[in-house]
């Protein structure tokens, strides 16, 4: 079968088409037939030897997936690799059935950056109606699904978009306010204008500039959550800011829910059951062929997609 095989760290050039192995079956694992596979910063941080975990090389990219299994059931599934190929390892406890009434575009949407989005907001920061929350690349993956479940439960949103294409679809969405990203100046001034005032809630994955002036605007028990350094420029927490005023800055890895008995069982269960009932709208971007996951890389590390982006791992 092709797949995506990184033989050493470097940039979208070192992705290249090989032909490999299929998967074989384990027990407690399901092989499935993939239509479509999710790309996400990861991928990048991955390719670049810069993730949260060791990379060994050569290594498939790709933490979900989208296909069939033998019998012919639709399923999405989330992944430890493997994703970028025409068929890929998964573990049953992380597959799931996908209802009828989700295409498979929605469903790749919601397996990784969907469950991220439901847990940053209900797990993590426990978001309720009339708090406010400043979310970070809101026409992206996870953050154009977070505004929607922000508003679904009565939270005031900024968002922030680097265009005005993107804006006018986080607008869509229901954001109170979209501030441009494409410049850090006065930040955090423009965030307290748009909230008119401090913020409750903050959604961060950028770092650098952006983090100091997220958790500047953060008020009095405000909880900041981190999912993410796109920048590279990881800053120390300042532990006097956060005691003067009794802030809260919490990390956050998916994986490290992949143990844990229904959190994403019950999770997936909503975001199906919202996306069937037309409450939440995955929103597709565009789908490479395999052979151009490169130009995957260099669009979404470019901030030139909006919503989900795929590789379509099929011939």
């Amino acid at each position: 079968m092709r797949a995506i095989v990184i033989a050493r760290p470097g940039g979208p050039e070192v992705l290249r088409v090989q032909e490999v192995p299929e998967p074989a079956p384990i027990v407690g694992h399901h092989v499935v037939k993939v239509s479509r596979a999710g790309v996400n910063y990861a991928d990048i941080h991955l390719r670049e030897n810069g993730y949260l975990a060791p990379v060994e090389y050569p290594v498939t990219p790709g933490n979900e997936v989208m296909g069939t299994l033998a019998d012919g059931r639709r399923v999405v599934a989330l992944s430890r690799g493997g994703g970028y190929a025409e068929q890929a390892l998964v573990h049953r406890a992380v597959t799931w059935e996908v209802p009828d009434g989700v295409a498979d575009d929605q469903a790749v949407a919601l397996a990784l950056q969907g469950n991220s989005a439901w847990h940053l907001l209900h797990t993590v920061l426990q978001l309720g109606k009339g708090d406010s929350i400043l979310i970070p690349a809101a026409a992206g993956g996870v953050g154009s699904l977070a505004v929607q479940l922000a508003k679904a439960v009565g939270a005031r949103v900024i968002a922030m978009a680097g265009s005005p294409e993107k804006a006018e679809l986080v607008r869509s969405l229901g954001a109170d306010a979209v501030l441009d990203s494409s410049t850090h100046q006065d930040l955090t001034a423009r965030i307290l204008d748009a909230n008119e005032g401090p913020l409750t809630h903050a959604l961060e994955m950028t770092g650098g500039e952006v983090f100091d002036a997220t958790l500047a605007a953060l008020g009095p028990r405000g909880h900041m959550a981190v999912y993410g350094c796109v920048s590279g420029d990881q800053r120390e927490v300042p532990v006097a800011q956060l005691m003067q005023a009794s802030k809260r800055v919490s990390g956050f890895w998916l994986p490290n829910l992949y143990g844990v008995r229904y959190a994403l069982r019950d999770s997936m269960r909503a975001l199906f059951e919202a996306t069937v009932h037309g409450d939440l709208r995955p929103v597709v971007g565009p789908c490479y062929a395999l052979s151009n996951a490169a130009q995957a890389h260099i669009d979404l590390q470019g901030r030139k997609t909006i919503g989900k982006v795929s590789i379509k791992a099929t011939r």
